[in-house]
């Protein structure tokens, strides 16, 4: 068994994955702790957290280096890291990092988020998605998207990453599909495949060259008339209104100028939804290239390498 020599965090805010990492990057284990985010956290007992979750690492292996990103480095988090500012790459992310000696001696290295100062109309942020661009790679000049309650649009430009926009598409499906009329039609099926016609019908009018496909606040409001037209049934709301709400990102994120027809774009990080993402490009004229495996845990130790030198 290859020997371990790391120990990588994705601490986000309401959950805690953690991996024991060998020297090439291989994945010797895991904890997935779905009440670990840092919301849970009392009293900032972060380490106590840390310790429950991977004390038993620890103890067999020695105090290995531990790196963490994601929300665990806010200000509501362990340690408040600063944002790094666009443009940046793996250098000026590496430059940003913070450390701290836990109480065995281990080091636990901090990962910076970025800020896009040039967003309108407030410089944008994230934390967590760039470790997924970086191990996307920053070798060609490329429109990057990565799927998610906030969704990011970013652009790879000279090895940096050149600025990102945040869509909060998957917040705006959970609320309308949760507390809006949508929610009251809804009539969900547990374990269900998804009904991709329905899915499809959506993202095709989002995708449409009609007028009315801009207006979005209108277009929602489809998934009721649409019922009452006897087009579309009960059962088939929900993936109608995620292609919708998909399809109008990527009609908002065209006009906004992430890409244009003919474009090759990636595609990172949710697997769930990478297959709705890459479904919906080609209705832009969009050719998809697939992104590595485990693209956040490779940004992650290229930038902590850097770090390290």
């Amino acid at each position: 068994m290859p020997k371990p020599t790391s120990i990588i965090l994705d601490w986000g805010t309401s959950s805690l994955r953690a991996m024991l990492v060998s020297e090439t990057g291989e994945t010797l284990d895991t904890r997935d702790t779905s009440s670990g985010g840092i919301q849970f956290v009392k009293n900032g007992a972060f380490e106590q957290a840390l310790m429950e979750t991977v004390g038993e690492w620890f103890s067999a292996h020695g105090p290995l280096p531990v790196l963490a990103s994601g929300m665990i480095t806010s200000r509501n988090g362990w340690v408040e890291v600063p944002y790094v500012d666009t443009p940046g790459g793996i250098a000026e992310l590496a430059a940003g990092t913070r450390k701290l000696a836990l109480q065995n001696g281990a080091v636990i290295t901090f990962l910076p988020g970025m800020r896009d100062p040039a967003a309108k109309p407030f410089p944008d942020v994230m934390r967590g998605e760039e470790t997924q661009i970086i191990g996307y790679g920053l070798g060609r000049d490329r429109t990057l998207v990565l799927p998610g309650t906030h969704s990011k649009w970013a652009r790879v430009r000279d090895n940096r990453i050149d600025g990102f926009q945040t869509y909060a598409t998957g917040e705006v499906f959970s609320l309308l599909t949760k507390h809006s009329f949508i929610a009251k039609a809804l009539e969900p099926q547990p374990g269900a495949e998804p009904d991709w016609q329905s899915f499809d019908r959506g993202a095709e009018f989002a995708a449409s060259d009609s007028a009315a496909a801009d207006a979005f606040l209108s277009a929602i409001f489809s998934a009721r008339t649409g019922i009452l037209d006897g087009k579309l049934k009960p059962e088939d709301i929900l993936d109608y209104v995620s292609g919708l709400v998909i399809g109008s990102e990527f009609r908002q994120a065209r006009a906004a100028g992430w890409f244009k027809n003919g474009d090759t774009i990636g595609i990172v990080g949710n697997n769930v939804l990478n297959s709705r993402y890459g479904r919906i490009a080609p209705l832009f004229g969009l050719t998809v290239e697939p992104a590595p495996e485990n693209a956040a845990k490779r940004g992650i130790m290229l930038i902590a390498a850097e770090a390290a030198q």
